[in-house]
């Protein structure tokens, strides 16, 4: 066992700034107000499917902030900087548990790396958004992150649900790995759940194993990404989404993730979903306030095995297969101007 720094003594050593911390602030209420209706812009998540080499992250992140401040009258862009990738069965498990890229899980260089390049994304105007795996790293992260998201493999766990109800930031729940109607009952179920307050046993912010007490994260929504059953960004599984929100008296207002099972994993499909939400958006469609875009550098991915990591071509996904740069700024682009020739949104 490899004991961690406390999580109070670390956060000292990489203190966030006051301009950061308005920026996550008002940003989460952003956030806020889109998956609840309140404001008419639409939310996207787009990035690097996992971060794995900060020079590229930072090359990306740099670029998408000149590109926010094109669009943000219609679009609120996050980036996403995911650090931790679950796995169906083994491999990289992401930037914090193996930051080398060599098999040595050096977990604490890994968490003080992840930290600082969250502060440089910050330090360039745009928030973050994250997928929880592990329960403990929010302690370590979650003060700079704007949004967060619990996956597909999770949706189903309780601590994963617990650890929601505590979050103070917005939480995307995906539907289960199965795409369709039971699988996305499962993701409504979970924000029941994430909305009641909850006691667990956790970690505090001295490192402590304590009994953790929640009030409720009211700011939970779906995300619709498919499955194994097929796609589920259409008319129809949209509209059975916003009715089983309803049912439970959950705000009837969705993200769709246009990867994993809504790509039928071809990256090059992303921009078919991307189009095809934002179609039905600018039909009138206001159930669908968000999207999530799995974005980077270069297009599509490279294998990493444990390898020489200074072989890996740069700014290339070794997790799933992203867009490149230029096509999510078209993206980016035509999806503001179609916003744009739509009515004044509310602020």
């Amino acid at each position: 066992m490899t004991p961690l720094e406390p999580p109070d003594a670390f956060l000292l050593r990489f203190p966030m700034t006051d301009a950061m911390s308005e920026l996550v602030a008002d940003s989460r209420e952003q956030i806020r107000r889109i998956i609840n209706g309140e404001n008419d812009r639409m939310l996207v998540l787009v990035g690097p499917c996992s971060i794995h080499d900060e020079k590229a992250g930072l090359e990306y992140a740099r670029r998408l902030a000149e590109l926010k401040k094109r669009v943000e009258d219609r679009i609120m862009i996050v980036m996403r900087v995911y650090f931790e990738k679950p796995r169906t069965t083994i491999g990289w498990k992401g930037f914090i548990n193996d930051p080398h890229l060599n098999g040595s899980f050096d977990v604490p260089t890994g968490l003080t790396r992840a930290r600082k390049f969250l502060l440089d994304v910050l330090d360039t105007g745009l928030p973050a958004g994250i997928e929880w795996l592990d329960p403990v790293t929010p302690q370590y992260l979650a003060d700079l992150m704007s949004w967060g998201a619990i996956g597909a493999r999770t949706v189903e766990s309780q601590t994963h649900r617990q650890l929601a109800s505590g979050l103070s930031t917005p939480i995307g729940f995906k539907n289960g790995t199965g795409g369709t109607g039971h699988s996305i009952q499962i993701a409504v179920d979970a924000i029941v759940a994430a909305r009641a307050p909850h006691t667990f046993l956790g970690v505090d912010t001295a490192g402590r194993v304590s009994v953790i007490k929640t009030t409720g994260n009211p700011d939970a929504h779906v995300v619709l990404r498919g499955g194994v059953q097929g796609t589920n960004y259409d008319a129809g599984h949209v509209a059975d989404a916003v009715a089983r929100l309803k049912k439970a008296g959950l705000p009837p207002y969705l993200m769709v993730d246009c990867s994993h099972g809504n790509s039928n994993k071809d990256y090059r499909n992303q921009q078919v979903v991307f189009r095809n939400v934002l179609e039905q958006r600018v039909s009138g469609n206001r159930h669908l306030v968000a999207l999530m875009i799995e974005s980077h550098l270069n297009e599509g991915n490279q294998k990493h095995d444990n390898g020489d990591p200074s072989k890996l071509k740069y700014g290339v996904s070794i997790t799933d297969a992203c867009v490149g740069w230029e096509r999510t700024e078209e993206l980016l682009l035509e999806a503001h101007s179609r916003l744009r020739a739509m009515e004044p949104v509310s602020v």
